[in-house]
């Protein structure tokens, strides 16, 4: 049984009443991430958007902002790091398991397709800001990119794909893979809906140019170690 408390009110109740609170807290935080993908969406730049009409947007008082985010800037990488995390674990998922190198890269590319269709502001977003905007979103994303690069040589490493290459030709290697995949975006993204067909050829494609990259990889003759 519950301890009462001096006003009457259980332990129990007190956790309810903290758990209530802080799933508010979640709930606005992410309004106002949201508000500023509605406004985006619009065709407006993230560096166009101000304080006042995102909390507007997302239904909330201007100062209740900055129980969230010190600044534009916080809001932004907080955007960043959502999109990012998410797109890491699909690609993740996607090279698990042990099998042929053509399956992972299939695998990969259906699960940034997913990503790409799901978050499409997401991305806008990353693309827009990726080569213009604030130093410090900028930044964020080159920090997200390194990390895609450095998930994607660890996990061929342990994967023991392309062993006779060094870390930093792996490194490089994965580098080409991912930035094949961001120009591949506005393809995606600018691909009519529900023409399976279209889609289909256009994930063919894709396929076809990370392949090719991995073949120049396998054939690639790391230079003699200077005398």
């Amino acid at each position: 049984m519950s301890k009462p408390s001096p006003r009457g009110a259980s332990i129990d109740d007190g956790a309810t009443e903290f758990a209530t609170r802080d799933e508010r807290k979640q709930r606005t935080r992410a309004s106002l991430l949201d508000a500023a993908l509605k406004l985006m969406a619009e065709g407006r730049s993230f560096t166009s958007l101000g304080l006042r009409e995102i909390t507007r947007e997302a239904g909330v008082v201007p100062t209740s902002f900055y129980r969230h985010f010190r600044d534009m800037d916080e809001l932004g990488l907080a955007l960043v790091d959502e999109g990012g995390a998410t797109l890491r674990q699909l690609l993740r998922e996607a090279r698990k398991d042990v099998a042929p190198v053509n399956d992972i890269i299939r695998r990969s590319v259906r699960s940034y397709l997913q990503f790409l269709k799901a978050r499409q502001m997401h991305f806008m977003f990353i693309a827009g800001e990726r080569s213009g905007g604030s130093p410090v979103i900028r930044s964020a994303i080159r920090n997200q990119v390194n990390l895609f690069v450095l998930e994607m040589s660890q996990d061929l490493r342990r994967l023991n794909f392309l062993p006779n290459l060094s870390t930093a030709t792996l490194q490089l290697l994965c580098g080409l893979v991912v930035n094949t995949m961001l120009n591949a975006a506005s393809d995606i993204l600018d691909m009519p809906q529900d023409e399976p067909a279209l889609e289909q050829a256009l994930v063919d494609n894709f396929v076809r140019q990370l392949r090719m990259i991995f073949l120049g990889a396998m054939n690639w003759k790391e230079p003699a170690p200077k005398a």
